[in-house]
């Protein structure tokens, strides 16, 4: 949205070339800077122990103000378990969407649960597999134009089968999927879910680039 009254800066390929890098710099901080929108207050309009629901009072570049309302809810922890070639997933429903799908196993932080134990948590419930040493793979923030829900990915390349999950209802069924089929199951739709999209093509993202270093000799 344009302040009412000026021009919105234009930065070319010319005139950036031609800037002092500070001076470049400092525009461009005062361009966002004009970008942000600010939260001028916050009400409650409903909490539980897992949302807690709010109307707030944004005001817009150029002082317009809106309504916005928006959800607060505790980090989220979820992780990629891969063993030779291939990513333990739960083939599960969705009844908010009416949708089958393929996701990695994530879950609610507990109150001030470490996100590396809180993935390796929930992994164990809904799968009955415990991961090895965790790498931590990504942050994610699915839905921000109505949500401050986080998401800390973490990347297994082990596990160890300690049971059937203590979760069953989690999903109808847990499957080792190769990864090399990630790409047709996305095209198919039968992975929709954001964080694990996320999670598995940057998964893939990596090893590929992994395996160029190594033809590289890097």
């Amino acid at each position: 949205m344009t302040r009412p009254g000026r021009a919105t800066p234009v930065v070319t390929a010319a005139t950036a070339q031609a800037t002092p890098p500070a001076k470049a710099l400092a525009t461009a901080a005062a361009i966002l800077a004009g970008m942000r929108w600010e939260v001028r207050s916050e009400k409650p309009l409903y909490t539980d122990e897992w949302l807690d629901v709010r109307i707030a009072d944004v005001e817009l570049p150029g002082g317009h103000h809106l309504d916005h309302r928006l959800i607060r809810t505790r980090p989220g922890a979820g992780v990629v378990i891969a063993v030779d070639g291939q990513v333990l997933l739960l083939w599960r429903h969705r009844f908010i969407t009416d949708s089958w799908g393929y996701e990695i196993p994530l879950g609610k932080l507990d109150p001030g649960e470490d996100p590396a134990a809180g993935a390796a948590r929930e992994a164990e419930e809904e799968t009955g597999w415990r991961p090895g040493p965790l790498e931590y793979l990504l942050r994610i923030e699915p839905t921000p134009g109505i949500s401050d829900s986080v998401h800390h990915v973490y990347r297994a390349e082990g596990a160890t089968r300690i049971g059937p999950p203590e979760d069953a209802h989690e999903s109808e069924h847990i499957e080792w999927v190769p990864l090399a089929s990630i790409p047709r199951l996305v095209a198919d739709g039968k992975i929709t879910s954001g964080t694990t999209l996320a999670a598995l093509l940057y998964t893939m993202t990596k090893a590929a680039q992994a395996r160029t270093d190594v033809s590289s000799g890097r």
